[in-house]
């Protein structure tokens, strides 16, 4: 099956949504036009996205910045995940893992799948290495938005008398302009990245992901021609947004608490498969390990060929990551910590974990096996579960079932960034979260009844545009965040100290 073509209601919603997506395509995700030699010679024109430029800016420069905290500290990163560095009696509401995995609940989806497939089969093996280099200097990004979220978030008694808490770039956008004596400033970036955060958590956290989950289920009950569900998106998706909103409507406890044991185990199941197969196909590992390196460096099909690579890589590794979207600061201002900066060096895991992990086995599998090669046409989870099917047999079985779970943790991880976004505009009322829930669970059914082109169009281009107001705030409040590093460090809170037959932080 190489795409979903839309027959019936299907074609209806499609049809209405196509115009959307155009719109949205071309006005966010604008891009440089620039002419380079291809194999023979010839000129090839490729596009350089102004936003994927901004996102490599800013992994760069925090990379250096903070020199290279995601390599000095990522040994603490590690520990204060695994719960070394717990403060039972801080504000929040989830434990440091829960936050992580709440988190990784709206980055480890199909991004991780079928993203990295429309990456190998499009850039070629050396797209590879340029998602593994976006995922590195994306822990340094990771770092600074979630520490700053934690840092600037808001804690409050909500109107059923609980504790609650915002945060994420809507607040410490709207702080650190107005301690600058530019209070409108702040307030409109903030009101910015709040819409484009909810279109993005009904495009790329949702509708992405559903499209997805309902091609892989048509192709493992009897392919388009054969599956009781083929030409039936909109019932699947009525089925899929009634188990999300379930979860959704408990908020973020009931997330964490699902995604402290979905995302780990569907994490491993994926990774422990993925290895399977790279193992079976042994004798191919060398040289697929060249061929990645070979083509992100080497110009033999031309220099076009290698831009390009980089291009797709940088692009499919920044949508499922989102280092530098702010999404991740959102969930993670949650997190049971008086220490900001402990919480924003728990955050580097996530890049680590979804791109250099997970995305990597995923792109190994596909470029081991050799599918992308001929694998021209196909699209996102197709190919994947072509790969798989090399060394396993049931492999659209097995496919379904991973796509089911990466889908469903990244629709409730982006549903809670979503209903966060519509509060910040509209009010901390019961109302507004209710009824964005119920729109949030509407576009799954839209996700299932469109086409997957229209869909990642209208993904990417939201989702990314997030990056414009957050990095702007990230940048103003770098020195900031450097001085609560430096005295976090002096202070020796990173080392863990023996108490009374526990361990603490050392404070």
């Amino acid at each position: 099956m190489t795409a979903h073509a839309p027959s019936g209601i299907d074609k209806m919603i499609d049809s209405a949504f196509v115009g959307l997506a155009d719109f949205f395509d071309k006005t966010l995700f604008y891009g440089l036009k620039f002419d380079l030699p291809g194999a023979a010679g010839e000129m090839v024109t490729k596009e350089a996205p102004l936003i994927l430029i901004w996102l490599v800016m800013a992994g760069v420069i925090f990379t250096l910045y903070f020199r290279f905290v995601n390599l000095r500290l990522f040994k603490h990163s590690f520990d204060v995940v695994s719960g070394k560095f717990e403060e039972p009696g801080a504000p929040g509401q989830t434990t440091n893992f829960q936050a992580l995995m709440a988190s990784l609940a709206g980055t480890v989806g199909l991004g991780n799948i079928a993203g990295v497939a429309v990456a190998v089969s499009v850039g070629g093996p050396g797209a590879v290495f340029w998602m593994v280099v976006m995922g590195f200097i994306g822990m340094s990004t990771k770092f600074i938005e979630v520490a700053a979220g934690v840092k600037y978030r808001r804690v409050f008694i909500n109107e059923e008398g609980k504790t609650d808490i915002s945060g994420g770039p809507m607040y410490y956008l709207q702080d650190i302009f107005s301690a600058r004596g530019l209070p409108a400033v702040g307030k409109f970036l903030a009101i910015v990245f709040a819409i484009f955060c909810i279109g993005g958590s009904l495009g790329g956290g949702n509708m992405f992901q559903a499209n997805q989950t309902f091609i892989q289920f048509v192709n493992a009950t009897g392919g388009p021609e054969a599956s009781v569900l083929a030409g039936q998106g909109w019932l699947f998706g009525l089925g899929l947004a009634i188990l999300t909103g379930i979860v959704i409507i408990g908020g973020i406890r009931s997330i964490a608490n699902v995604s402290a044991r979905l995302v780990p185990m569907m994490a491993l199941l994926y990774v422990i498969a993925g290895l399977f197969v790279i193992l079976m196909n042994y004798q191919h590992i060398p040289a697929a390990l060249w061929s990645i390196i070979h083509d992100a460096f080497t110009p033999a099909a031309g220099l076009g060929a290698v831009v390009g690579g980089l291009l797709i890589g940088v692009q499919r590794a920044s949508f499922s990551n989102e280092a530098g979207l702010g999404s991740a600061s959102i969930i993670q201002s949650t997190a049971r910590t008086n220490e900001p900066i402990r919480q924003g060096l728990a955050g580097m895991m996530g890049p680590f974990l979804d791109t250099i992990v997970i995305c990597s086995v995923t792109a190994l599998v596909i470029t081991i096996s050799g599918v992308y090669e001929g694998g021209q046409g196909m699209q996102g989870i197709t190919l994947t579960a072509k790969a798989f099917s090399t060394a396993i047999p049931f492999a659209d079985h097995f496919l379904a079932l991973c796509v089911f779970l990466f889908a469903f943790s990244t629709m409730i991880g982006w549903g809670y960034l979503g209903v966060k976004a519509s509060t910040f505009i509209f009010g901390e009322h019961i109302l507004v979260e209710n009824a964005f829930k119920l729109i949030f669970c509407g576009f799954i059914i839209i996700g299932c009844a469109s086409d997957l082109s229209n869909v990642i169009r209208f993904t990417d281009s939201l989702i990314l545009s997030m990056a414009i107001p957050n990095i702007i705030g990230l940048y103003i409040m770098a020195p900031e965040i450097k001085k609560d590093l430096q005295a976090y460090l002096a202070a020796g809170k990173h080392r863990r100290v023996k108490g009374e037959g526990v361990v603490q932080a050392a404070e």
